[in-house]
């Protein structure tokens, strides 16, 4: 009964966090929808910025408060809100987002994720998104591409556009190159070479790297070990079942080979970048294998 409790004051707090802080938001994002001038724009961008992270500070908060979880973080020395990264994270459980705001939040800029341009119609949310200035993206399937040959690299010339923002303020990306949440059915599924990890996609990093690689100051290569055999969901963590989280942060520099090429049309090229993701994800296997053998 106790953890029922908590887990519902917990999502009454939360909900109550994001109705107060969403009007603000939602206020300086109409604004700078408005706005005449570019400085008066990138003004409200920071505005937007800075509301995210206090929603985020909040939620850390109430976490602290009522869960018993230990937010296990390591490495990650030196980060600094006025430097751009690309965060390459191992995906397990909606505790991951939790986890990386954690570790990062007003330590490094606030996350941005690649949407598909369809969310930004979603109504409040897509407005949301917009202000935070999201990257929305159109992919193209092969299927469409072999009809209309001339939209090839379209596609990424939209994010490339979408992502010129990006050269007033520092950007912090999240990349999950596994695509989806980690089960071991969909590791059978996969055949997956790896014992913690399903296959990663090098698609989606090239396309991030493509669009915004020389922006990059640094790769945090973030690993997520959980205790137990399976990762907890989000009702586990708000009813106080999850002991320790361990957010391992390894900061790697980002060689200009990484987005030298085009991956879609260059074979050598793919072929580099997936043989440079396959040792990243071998290297992740092993470290999660240690990280566990310490839970």
């Amino acid at each position: 009964m106790r953890r029922l409790l908590t887990a519902l004051c917990i999502i009454l707090l939360l909900l109550l966090n994001t109705l107060i802080l969403i009007g603000p938001l939602l206020l300086i994002a109409l604004l700078k929808l408005a706005a005449p001038h570019r400085r008066l724009r990138k003004l409200c961008s920071r505005g937007v910025m800075w509301v995210a992270e206090t929603w985020a500070e909040v939620d850390k908060a109430i976490f602290a408060a009522l869960t018993p979880t230990v937010w296990d973080i390591r490495g990650g020395d030196g980060l600094r809100g006025d430097r751009s990264y690309l965060v390459v994270s191992n995906h397990q459980s909606w505790v991951d987002i939790p986890a990386l705001i954690q570790a990062f939040n007003r330590k490094t800029p606030y996350f941005k994720f690649f949407l598909k341009q369809e969310l930004i119609w979603v109504p409040f949310l897509g407005l949301a998104f917009w202000a935070l200035d999201y990257p929305f993206m159109k992919r193209y399937s092969k299927a469409y591409l072999a009809k209309n040959p001339q939209m090839a690299g379209k596609d990424l010339e939209i994010t490339k556009r979408a992502c010129e923002r990006f050269k007033d303020l520092p950007v912090t990306v999240v990349n999950y190159l596994e695509g989806t949440r980690f089960t071991p059915a969909k590791q059978a599924q996969q055949s997956s070479p790896y014992q913690h990890l399903l296959r990663p996609k090098a698609g989606g990093l090239a396309f991030t790297l493509a669009a915004l690689g020389a922006q990059f100051d640094a790769l945090l290569d973030v690993t997520l070990v959980y205790p137990g055999k399976r990762a907890p969901g989000f009702w586990a963590l708000i009813s106080g079942r999850v002991d320790r989280v361990i957010v391992d942060i390894q900061t790697r520099e980002l060689d200009p080979q990484l987005w030298a090429g085009d991956y879609e049309n260059d074979a050598e090229f793919r072929q580099y970048l997936q043989a440079w993701v396959s040792q990243l994800w071998q290297d992740k296997d092993a470290r999660i294998a240690a990280l566990k053998r310490q839970l």
